[in-house]
């Protein structure tokens, strides 16, 4: 019947997705039950949802649809010589093992400390093959729009969804409307895909995409590679979205071919056969269009308290127009006006769900590549996983990081919401390839800029912020 109907209309991406998975229609009353078909769980977000399924006397209903890993909170310094992890606090401890206590106890699958598939919820999902297209994937992080880059419906539930999809493996959602945000043209050289998702909110602002799901189109979409895809639906909820999706194409398949999880034989030319239907019709209609000349936009930061508050890089800060842009402008301590150039820097991160994966890496390590970070910087390179540091480290990029003097530490969430003891000291500046550059996020008082991985690697080098593309020579000899 879903084929008639998809016939019979022209239908976005999202439309499709959705039908599939509702097994009770939205009505005025009552939200949609949505069946879900992956469901990814940390240490953070879990161990209440746990708590009441104990108190519930209640079961996980689907084990072998959920996997655990461990991210937030372990350290990314290694062991000390005694075996003993370096936690921040004994509650970042706590929250580990009563994770490692959980997934046994319901016989869940856990990427636990010494495995070599651990990594950061959003990088092992796509990198094990367990994300696909057409799958509905929720986690209790908000950025679990990441997946939407392989045609799949992801997004992140609270802890209560959690405990819901865990005893049901369903969830209550209204559906969101639709929204296409279209890249047309061709990216400049030097300018990625979290430039394009800056670029974006600072088209769109933070509440552009609130109550949408966000597809991305457009020539500078279509040439991304599965990292800068998910790098770019990974931002689409500082949109305010609820989803991120681009359309599965001969990219998507080539990336998931033959890892773990990923369907085998007979089943992959099946699968493959379905992937190609998850688009959106060329007449479908949308709630909401924007378009953005991809060949016009610059490297990009952030010089405020909001993602949406972003500028090209080699520019200056814009006039604080409200009282709420003065405050940022004076947290930040970057005047309007003032050249962003002259706004000196104090650490530079490089990893997150964002910006942590080997493209990421490389990326950054042409830019550090036979340089020196400068004097009273401190570069903290941190890999999404633990398949992520071993290939890093099997192309020596973990040497070019060190003979530049970063430091290379262990797989983690890390700085990105700095849980794990990673953060920075009151007042300093930190430019960050990660996703949200709230006050208070990196550490109390730390002021956070937001930035691709080779504008993060040169504005270490140079000490205070500045254009990649002053590398870029550079950069093409060692590509």
């Amino acid at each position: 019947m879903d084929r008639v109907s998809e016939r019979a209309s022209p239908r976005t991406l999202f439309d499709r997705l959705w039908d599939r998975h509702v097994v009770v229609s939205e009505t005025e009353d009552h939200p949609a039950t949505i069946y879900i078909d992956l469901h990814l769980v940390h240490e953070v977000t879990s161990p209440q949802a746990f708590s009441v399924l104990a108190e519930r006397g209640l079961k996980v209903r689907r084990p072998d649809l959920t996997m655990a890993t461990i991210d937030h909170s372990v350290p990314t310094l290694p062991a000390r010589p005694d075996g003993t992890l370096p936690y921040a606090t004994e509650a970042a401890a706590r929250q580990v093992e009563q994770l490692q206590a959980n997934c046994a106890q319901h016989g869940i699958p856990l990427l636990d400390l010494g495995d070599t598939r651990r990594g950061i919820v959003h990088v092992i999902g796509p990198e094990l093959g367990l994300t696909l297209p057409g799958k509905t994937i929720v986690c209790g992080d908000s950025h679990t729009s990441t997946h939407g880059a392989f045609g799949a419906l992801a997004f992140g539930i609270g802890t209560t969804e959690v405990g819901h999809v865990l005893a049901t493996q369903c969830v209550l959602q209204r559906k969101p409307k639709t929204m296409r945000v279209t890249f047309d043209g061709a990216l400049q050289p030097g300018v990625g895909a979290k430039d394009m998702a800056l670029a974006m909110l600072a088209t769109i602002g933070a509440n552009g995409g609130q109550g949408h799901a966000i597809e991305f189109a457009g020539e500078a979409v279509r040439t991304l590679s599965m990292e800068g895809r998910m790098t770019l639906c990974n931002m689409a909820i500082e949109a305010g979205a609820r989803v991120g999706l681009i359309a599965p194409d001969e990219t998507t398949f080539a990336w998931i071919e033959g890892r773990e999880f990923a369907p085998a034989e007979a089943d992959w030319d099946a699968a493959i056969a379905d992937w190609r239907t998850l688009r959106s019709d060329e007449d479908a209609t949308f709630d909401k269009e924007a378009r953005l000349d991809a060949a016009a936009i610059e490297p990009m930061i952030t010089y405020g308290v909001s993602p949406d508050a972003a500028a090209a890089v080699g520019k200056a800060a814009p006039p604080s127009n409200d009282q709420g842009a003065r405050d940022a402008a004076d947290y930040m301590q970057i005047e309007p006006g003032q050249a962003f150039a002259e706004t000196a820097v104090d650490r530079v991160f490089i990893g997150s769900c964002t910006n942590s994966r080997l493209s990421d890496l490389r990326e950054a390590a042409r830019v550090m590549r036979g340089r020196k970070v400068a004097d009273g910087v401190v570069a903290l390179v941190v890999p999404g996983s633990e398949q992520v540091r071993r290939d890093a480290e099997a192309e020596g990029l973990d040497r070019i990081f060190l003979a530049a003097g970063a430091e290379w530490r262990e797989p983690g969430c890390s700085m990105c919401i700095a849980m794990n003891g990673d953060q920075g000291a009151p007042g300093e500046l930190v430019v960050s390839t990660s996703n949200r550059n709230f006050i208070g996020r990196q550490g109390k008082d730390v002021r956070t800029v937001l930035a691709g991985p080779a504008t993060a690697a040169a504005c270490a080098i140079a000490g205070h912020l500045t254009d990649p593309r002053r590398y870029m020579e550079e950069m093409r000899d060692v590509a």
